[in-house]
């Protein structure tokens, strides 16, 4: 058996940035962390599958860079990303016996601890980021958010690693200490690029940044069109995932409370920027607000009641937009081409 190469576990504030801190020996803030790598974004999407009810899905953190390269870009750390056809199992074992733990990119639904997602399709989209902290002979010891770390089968992970197409049996592992001195202003400069121009470089760039949000409060607003969530979530059914899927990603999924928006602020008050933390601290606010009137919602509601949380739910948006609007003003911007 190798030992655990560290033994700090559980999610702080936020999973993917407790994840680095633990990895990298708990030596940094968790708002920096969360910060470097990009902190707060925004993604609005609705997804329809043959079936099943709309899926309104909402990503409040820095997307979709990842997490763990940025981050380890930005604090300096040398680190190497490879893939492989197949997993390459004496790799993570070298590096683990190296205390050297793994990050690896998963499908989340096929981990054991999760169970089958209710879109199986959406999840295995998903890069879902995990790290490998010992083993013992077949048996894995995997970081995932908990108070310890789950032991899983190595053929049971296997399939995991290999679910998620884009990241199939991708591996980051860390190979030097730091290089240099962190830079919070560039990471900055690129996390308000990214809210206030575009993300993509197509036509998908209306669902990014505060393009997207305007979008969400739209479509909120939208009594006619087949866009509009009073038509989009007229039944009991679709209305109770509109709502719960709301609060989720506001709350829970690929972020932190309050949209990712405090923790950010933090970050910002760390790299000298209180006015626009206490900014960014507001608009939290808002998108937690929004998010209980959604948890809180009536699925047997009529459909007045439904009219009146979706157009409370658009106040909140136009809210959220205009707090970090004036923030973003008073921050560092990319330099034309960055």
């Amino acid at each position: 058996m190798t030992a655990l190469v560290y033994e700090d576990f559980g999610t702080g504030r936020h999973r993917e940035a407790s994840l680095i801190r633990h990895a990298l020996g708990s030596v940094h803030d968790e708002a920096l962390v969360a910060g470097l790598a990009g902190g707060i974004g925004f993604m609005y999407f609705v997804f329809e599958y043959a079936g099943r009810p709309p899926m309104p899905t909402i990503v409040a953190q820095a997307h979709p860079d990842p997490w763990v390269q940025v981050a380890l870009g930005r604090l300096n750390i040398p680190y190497e990303a490879t893939r492989s056809a197949k997993p390459r199992w004496n790799r993570v074992e070298a590096a683990l016996d190296a205390g050297a733990p793994v990050f690896c990119t998963v499908n989340r639904s096929a981990l054991p601890w999760h169970g089958p997602a209710a879109v199986a399709e959406l999840a295995a989209a998903d890069p879902y980021v995990v790290v490998v902290v010992g083993y013992e002979g077949d048996t894995y010891y995997v970081e995932d958010g908990a108070a310890t770390p789950y032991a899983i089968g190595r053929e049971e992970f296997g399939a995991a690693w290999s679910g998620h197409k884009k990241g199939r049996h991708q591996m980051v592992v860390t190979t030097g200490k730091p290089a240099g001195e962190t830079d919070p202003d560039a990471a900055i400069a690129h996390t308000v690029g990214r809210l206030t121009g575009p993300v993509l470089g197509n036509h998908f760039d209306v669902n990014f940044g505060f393009s997207g949000m305007e979008k969400l409060a739209a479509q909120l607003r939208d009594t006619t069109t087949k866009a509009g969530w009073e038509r989009r979530f007229a039944t009991p059914e679709a209305f109770a995932l509109g709502t719960g899927r709301l609060h989720a990603c506001l709350e829970e999924e690929w972020t932190s409370p309050g949209a990712t928006r405090p923790l950010y602020a933090d970050f910002l008050d760390l790299a000298g920027h209180p006015e626009a933390a206490g900014l960014f601290r507001s608009s939290g606010g808002q998108w937690s607000r929004l998010a209980e009137l959604a948890r809180t919602a009536d699925p047997e509601s009529d459909a007045a009641a439904r009219r009146e949380l979706f157009d409370a739910c658009a106040e909140l948006v136009d809210g959220a937009l205009a707090l970090e609007r004036e923030a973003a003003a008073l921050l560092p911007e990319a330099a034309p081409g960055a």
